[in-house]
């Protein structure tokens, strides 16, 4: 019922607050989802729908994200882009991202990796990137 850009502001009803437009289109643009601002979600692939959710999540401006498996139902391509998305926003919206994630490869992209198996902890890395 919602196209793209009513789903993202959602947060602004529910809390009662007035749209930063600027700070959404800027979000939306990061996002690379400027074409799809008024299409309708089943409209949008599998990877353009989790952008969505991301920009949804980013508008309120929080200093933390936390990302659970969001690439598990993706392909490796929309996956990639993702987590190049993630990044970006980390550097240039300066959030902190938790992401939780059974993909190694999705994993050995972040800055640093705390690893848990069987509810342990079993292993910390540190990237040099």
């Amino acid at each position: 019922m919602l196209n793209v850009y009513e789903n993202i502001i959602i947060p602004f009803g529910l809390d009662g607050d007035a749209v930063d437009k600027k700070y959404v289109d800027s979000v939306i643009d990061i996002l690379e989802i400027s074409d799809q601002k008024y299409k309708m979600p089943n409209e949008l692939s599998g990877g353009q729908q989790q952008r969505v959710a991301i920009a949804r999540a980013l508008v309120t401006k929080p200093s933390l994200i936390l990302a659970d498996e969001p690439t598990g139902n993706l392909d490796s391509k929309s996956s990639s882009q993702v987590v190049y998305l993630l990044k970006k926003i980390n550097k240039e919206l300066g959030n902190t991202i938790l992401m939780i994630t059974h993909d190694d490869a999705v994993a050995q992209a972040a800055e640093k990796t705390i690893r848990i198996e069987d509810g342990k902890l079993v292993g910390k890395n540190e990237s040099q990137k």
